[in-house]
C-alpha cells in the first residue's frame, strides 16, 4: 500500500525540525503597541514621527515605518511639510511609492477640506484663527506663489474661496480690475486677500503693500471693504492690517 503524501503543514514541520525559528519582524509588535498608545491617550503624548507612523501603517504594509517617518520629517521639516509636499517629492524617500504618496496627499486634502469647513460655517471675522489655519495649510508649502481671495457677504460669511492667480517662485501677477470684477460677480461686500511666499518668509514686500492699497482704493467706490491681506509661509504668517500697513 502506497504511503499517503504529507500535507504542506506536515512537510514544513518535518523540514524545519531542529532549525532555529525565524523571529517575527519586530515592527509587528511595535505597530500594535503604538495603536494602543494612541487609543488610550490620543495624539498628545505621541512624537511627530509616531503620529506619522500611524498614518504610514495603512499605506506601507510589511515594512518598519519608523525610519520612513523620520526620513520624511527630516526632509520636509514637519508633519505640515510632509502633507504639503507633492507626490514626486514624497516618492524620493525610500519605501514611499506612488500609491503611498497619493494616499498621503488624500489625507492632506481631507485636512484642508476640514479646515475650510471651519470658516464656511461661521462668520469669518469671528474665527480668525481658523482662517489663518486654513490659509497656512493650503498655501504655506506651495512651490510657487498663489493669490487667493476669500469673498464675504454683508455678514462676513464666506461666499466663495478662489485662487485668482498663480505665478513663479517669487511673483504672482495681480490685476485689481479683475479682483473687483469677480467680487461684483459673486455679490461680495468684503474681501480677505491671501498669498504665499514660497521662500517661507511671510514679510510683505513693497510690491505686496502697493498692490493691496490699489485694490482697496479700487474697491471702495463699489462699497467693497478689504479686511486684510494675509501672507503665509513655512515660517509663519503676516497680516498687513496687523502691521498697520493698510
Amino acid at each position: 500500500m502506497a504511503a499517503r503524501p504529507k500535507d504542506d503543514a506536515q512537510q514544513d514541520q518535518g523540514t524545519n525540525r531542529g532549525k532555529i525559528p525565524v523571529a517575527k519582524p519586530h515592527y509587528h509588535g511595535h505597530r500594535e503597541r503604538l495603536r494602543e498608545k494612541f487609543s488610550r491617550n490620543g495624539a498628545s503624548p505621541l512624537e511627530d514621527y509616531e503620529l506619522l507612523e500611524l498614518l504610514l501603517f495603512r499605506f506601507i504594509p510589511r515594512v518598519d515605518t519608523k525610519p520612513v517617518a523620520k526620513a520624511l520629517l527630516h526632509q520636509f521639516g514637519s508633519i505640515a511639510g510632509v502633507l504639503g509636499a507633492d507626490e514626486r517629492e514624497l516618492t524620493q524617500i525610500a519605501k514611499v511609492g506612488t500609491r503611498a504618496a497619493r494616499d498621503i496627499k488624500v489625507v492632506a486634502a481631507i485636512a484642508s477640506r476640514s479646515l475650510r469647513s471651519e470658516i464656511q460655517e461661521r462668520t469669518v471675522l469671528s474665527s480668525w484663527s481658523a482662517v489663518i489655519n486654513y490659509c497656512t495649510a493650503t498655501m504655506a508649502h506651495e512651490k510657487v506663489e498663489h493669490f487667493r481671495i476669500l469673498f464675504l457677504d454683508k455678514k462676513n460669511a464666506l461666499i466663495a474661496d478662489e485662487v485668482q492667480q498663480s505665478g513663479t517662485i517669487d511673483h504672482t501677477p495681480v490685476y485689481p480690475r479683475e479682483v473687483i470684477k469677480r467680487a461684483l460677480e459673486v455679490s461680495a461686500s468684503a474681501l480677505i486677500l491671501v498669498h504665499n511666499h514660497p521662500s517661507g518668509d511671510p514679510t510683505p514686500s513693497k510690491a505686496d503693500i502697493e498692490m493691496t492699497r490699489t485694490i482697496i482704493e479700487s474697491a471702495a467706490p463699489m462699497g467693497i471693504v478689504v479686511h486684510d491681506h494675509i501672507i503665509v509661509g513655512k515660517m509663519g504668517h503676516t497680516s498687513l492690517k496687523g502691521l498697520q500697513l493698510i
